[in-house]
């Protein structure tokens, strides 16, 4: 999927990453916030989206892509953002010491 068809979301510094669902469970789906740099991937980041709509407790059942992208509106996303974690390898998850 192409950056350009995914939903935009801003960051501060000015970035604009493509926001994706992917995996979407019963009750939770993978966001994967791809870095604009199509160089790499290393930069992408991804967090995990709880959902808590209708069919959360059929655990046979999936939730919609569209459901979760309906829901993820901007201030959704950027708490997303704020806890999401690096995808590539490389990235340290925490400053050496």
């Amino acid at each position: 999927m192409s950056i350009k068809n995914m939903k935009p979301f801003q960051t501060a510094d000015g970035t604009l990453w493509g926001v994706e669902v992917q995996l979407p469970g019963h009750s939770s789906a993978n966001i994967i916030f791809h870095h604009p740099d199509p160089s790499t991937s290393r930069k992408d980041r991804y967090a995990r989206f709880d959902w808590r709509g209708a069919g959360a407790s059929v655990v046979t059942e999936r939730v919609p892509v569209s459901k979760i992208q309906a829901a993820l509106t901007d201030s959704a996303i950027a708490d997303l953002f704020k806890r999401s974690m690096p995808i590539g390898f490389g990235a340290p998850a925490f400053a050496p010491a």
